[in-house]
């Protein structure tokens, strides 16, 4: 018999979606896949070389449970850099990925009992590991057009039992972008009621209105002795397979993750590790600008094509690198007890009949909302985007003559 916590999470959706994405395609259909959370692209040619002059070095030792010094020195001097607040060796883990760095916060701060505050529409991940923890996910909605959180509703969600917060800036799956006055009301709500903030921070590379990212602990450098601020180069990199992630925290959080990670992965991927401190000390950005300037394109792009929309706002896609329909009213305007009842029935119908592939809000615990990647290459997106917009635009009529 398994045990009874694994009948607490669910498959990931996301991981649902590539999947009936892939048997589409292995069923001879072209698949248009703008589910993926990933920019479909090469990684950086400084990449490849550190990976490759580490096997060729015969690099297959353990490193230390926490990551190989010289790259937690290089990422501290990143994030530096990148929030302008010193981090040292000492405040930083390399992970199995983000995803890692997450776990090893919930089992480092998280006792059965204690609950967690997660936003929500929000990546399925959060509340799946907070239960495996043993503790209880609390969530707070909130909503288009903005989906910036209201901290009334957080603040009444706070109970004695209250731990911790998780948010996550730029958003997967909303885009939205935390502003300051957002960033710090949080911040004073987690010293009032002494609770650990968990910040996802990594879309961090992707903001695409006002200025560059704000971390939590730039807009309330008081709190930064309660963050765990977890962050990946899966994204910005374009690596999301090679698994490795990082975040910075203070000592008793970096002890337990040393404990945590010597029992589950040893040590996260070493040739993953040189290759990243290979790229952080010849690199001079210009694969992040790049790809940066690639995505602001294909945001401006996309975001044209959705302007089609009839019964859909316009998304307003500020940060990572997905649009985000808020579909309720379109929703709402199709026949009672027809075939088109939830987001879901509409990703399928996309994946079906246009052979696009999306990822219904359901997954992100949103009944309305539908999330479309503009990291595909751009042809197939402008494409995709196309056929989704004229599918959407046809429900109504088509479903109102059945």
């Amino acid at each position: 018999m398994l045990a009874h916590r694994i009948s607490l999470v669910s498959s990931s959706g996301t991981a649902a979606a590539r999947e009936a994405a892939k048997k589409a395609s292995a069923a001879g259909h072209q698949i248009i896949d703008l589910a993926a959370g990933e920019v479909i692209t090469e990684p950086p040619s400084s990449v490849r070389e550190g990976a490759i002059a580490a096997i060729n070095a015969g690099t297959n030792r353990y490193t230390d449970s926490i990551g190989l010094t010289p790259l937690r020195t290089a990422v501290a001097e990143k994030l530096s850099a990148e929030t302008g607040i010193r981090w040292n060796t000492d405040d930083i883990v390399i992970t199995a990925g983000a995803k890692q760095g997450l776990l090893d916060a919930a089992l480092a701060v998280l006792d059965p009992g204690d609950e967690v505050i997660i936003i929500r529409p929000c990546w399925p991940t959060f509340p799946s590991q907070v239960l495996l923890a043993g503790a209880t996910p609390v969530f707070v909605d909130a909503g288009p057009p903005t989906y910036i959180p209201d901290i009334g509703a957080i603040r009444a969600a706070v109970t004695p039992h209250t731990k911790a917060i998780i948010i996550n800036s730029p958003n997967n799956p909303t885009g939205a972008v935390y502003d300051r006055t957002t960033l710090q009301a949080i911040g004073d709500l987690a010293i009032n009621y002494q609770l650990w903030i968990v910040s996802d921070e990594c879309y961090s590379s992707f903001v695409f209105t006002g200025s560059r990212h704000e971390s939590i602990v730039m807009a309330h450098p008081g709190v930064r002795s309660r963050t765990i601020l977890v962050n990946a180069f899966s994204k910005e990199l374009a690596i999301t397979g090679w698994r490795l992630g990082y975040f910075a925290a203070p000592a008793e959080i970096i002890s337990a993750a040393k404990k945590l990670q010597s029992h589950t992965i040893s040590n996260a991927n070493v040739i993953a590790q040189y290759a990243i401190l290979h790229h952080l000390q010849v690199s001079d950005g210009s694969f992040e600008r790049d790809m940066h300037q690639r995505l602001v394109r294909a945001r401006n792009a996309g975001l044209l094509i959705l302007s089609g929309l009839h019964d859909v706002a316009t998304p307003g896609a500020n940060g990572s690198f997905f649009f985000y329909l808020d579909l309720s009213r379109l929703v709402s305007a199709l026949p009672a007890g027809g075939p088109i009842r939830s987001t879901d029935d509409i990703a399928r119908v996309l994946l079906e009949e246009t052979d696009v592939a999306s990822v219904a809000g359901s997954t992100f615990g949103d009944v309305n909302g539908l999330r479309l990647s503009f990291g595909a290459p751009p042809d197939l997106l402008e494409s995709g985007l196309r056929r989704v917009v004229d599918t959407l635009n046809s429900l109504k009529i088509k479903y109102a003559a059945a």
